[in-house]
This record gives structure tokens, C-alpha cells and sequence, in this order.
């Protein structure tokens, strides 16, 4: 429910009595369990994390490389479509330089960038992504393809069913859009 909530009104205008409201907890309740809403959006945040590295470790290891991003990367837009991950912390600078003081989730994420990278590499040596991309593009292109909104206003758009967009997202991505 918070990922929706973070997703739908965004960090700044997400309040603490939106999520209790939501939950249907008193606001009282909802701060003994986060002392904060910083608190609260770095567990949401570090769940993420942990979520999208199960997802990354539970495909198959006979996928090679590039099939392994492709797989990790049409996990996270449903994940999105189905409201499991917000925009964050893209959006939103406060959250972000909160983020960065919470070493559990700077360890989780440079540990996740890490694994990433590494399947960027071997595909790379593979042959199946081409050399003239450096490896940081490509990971921060990744992540970038985890919150394009061009997933948000294609789903309002109502042309094309999930599957659909997720398909053309995910082979724009690795094939591109040239001929």
C-alpha cells in the first residue's frame, strides 16, 4: 500500500496519516513501528531492493547474460504495473539524500548495482550488447527504464494491454528502436 501511495502522490505530498488511513491503523500505531516518513519510505525502499535481488537470483542460471537482464528488467515493470514499485527515489531529492545517510540501503543497493553490472559485462563479452556503451551508461540506463513514466502514460493511454508495453519497453531497450 505505501508503494502505491509513494507512487501515486509522490514523497513530498504522501503523508504518515495517508498510510495509516490506508492501512486502517491509527497514526499513533503506524509511528511505533517508523519513527518517520523517512523511515518508513527507506523500509519500503530496502524491501524493494531485497525483492528485486530474489527476483534476480531466482532466474534461471541456464538464461544467458542479456537474457537475464531482459528477465530482471520485464520483473520490475510489472512489478511497476502492478503498483510494487514507486518512482522512487528518482522523484524526489529529499528522499534521496535521506537514502544516502541509510548505510543498509546504500550497502543493498551498490551490492544490486554490482550483480547488474556483472550481467552487463558478460553480456558484453558475449557479444550481445554492443561495446561503444560504457558499463555506468548502461546501468544508470537500466534503473532509468525501472521508472520511465512512459510505462504510466502508455497503461493511461489504454492502446495497449500490460504485456504489451512491457514487450515493446523491454525491446526497445536491448534491440532499440533502428532499423
Amino acid at each position: 500500500m505505501t508503494n502505491r501511495l509513494l507512487s501515486d502522490k509522490g514523497y513530498e505530498l504522501m503523508s504518515m496519516d495517508d498510510i495509516a488511513t490506508e492501512v486502517g491503523i491509527a497514526k499513533g500505531s503506524l509511528y511505533k513501528h517508523f519513527v518517520s516518513k523517512e523511515a518508513l519510505a527507506a523500509a519500503v525502499m530496502l524491501r524493494l531492493l531485497r525483492r528485486t535481488d530474489q527476483a534476480l537470483s531466482e532466474l534461471p542460471e541456464s538464461l544467458d547474460a542479456c537474457e537475464r537482464l531482459r528477465g530482471l528488467l520485464e520483473w520490475v515493470l510489472r512489478e511497476r504495473l502492478a503498483g510494487g514499485v514507486p518512482h522512487l527515489p528518482s522523484t524526489s531529492q529529499p528522499l534521496r539524500e535521506s537514502l544516502t545517510r541509510n548505510r543498509e540501503y546504500v550497502d543493498l543497493l551498490i551490492a544490486l548495482s554490482e550483480r547488474i553490472g556483472g550481467l552487463i559485462q558478460q553480456a558484453r563479452a558475449e557479444g550481445a550488447i554492443a561495446r561503444r556503451y560504457r558499463d555506468e551508461f548502461l546501468l544508470y540506463h537500466f534503473y532509468s527504464r525501472t521508472c520511465d513514466p512512459t510505462l504510466d502514460f502508455l497503461r493511461e493511454g489504454g492502446a495497449l494491454s500490460d504485456d504489451e508495453i512491457i514487450s515493446q519497453m523491454v525491446s526497445a531497450t536491448f534491440e532499440g528502436i533502428a532499423r
